[in-house]
């Protein structure tokens, strides 16, 4: 990490990404999501997404919930992989799950757009909510966009999800 950000060192891409992948192989997941930030920037290595999604992979399947959150953009955008909102949705809520609040965004989204899984105002403002409770600007204002075209009974329900939610970690 000191070599990527400079830290103490000069910062030099190729020499963090000999380290993280070092660590990386060791099934470190934290070096395993490094690796795949600095293929999908092309920092210290030709910029490669196939190789971004085989190390944030093995973060995420680990539960590192920003290597779960890099999967889901890369499905939505099929960099690397085949785009899929279906698994885009599905690594976007295990990082949700965790409280991250880039992922509730997200999630939010597609649930209110329909994209990838069925269309859903309650549980897209639910997780819009969430983000918006950790500060995202963004999500507020596509909750109360979402907000004006839900009932006042879904409106209660999404509002009673966000008040009981738990963070899975």
């Amino acid at each position: 990490m000191l070599y990527a950000k400079g830290q103490g060192v000069k910062q030099d891409y190729a020499e963090a990404f000999r380290w993280y992948r070092r660590a990386a192989e060791q099934e470190y997941a934290e070096a395993q999501f490094n690796l795949g930030v600095l293929y999908a920037k092309g920092q210290g290595v030709k910029q490669d997404y196939a190789e971004a999604f085989r190390w944030y992979r093995r973060a995420a399947d680990q539960g590192d919930a920003d290597a779960q959150f890099n999967l889901g953009l890369l499905y939505a955008k099929g960099q690397g992989v085949g785009q899929s909102y279906s698994k885009a949705v599905h690594w976007y809520r295990q990082a949700a799950e965790q409280g991250d609040a880039d992922a509730q965004i997200s999630l939010g989204l597609l649930l209110a757009k329909g994209e990838g899984i069925q269309q859903d105002y309650v549980k897209g403002h639910f997780w819009l909510s969430l983000s918006a409770a950790q500060g995202n600007k963004d999500a507020a204002e596509a909750r109360d966009l979402i907000a004006k075209k839900m009932s006042a009974a879904q409106l209660a329900e999404a509002q009673k999800l966000a008040r009981a939610w738990k963070p899975k970690k």
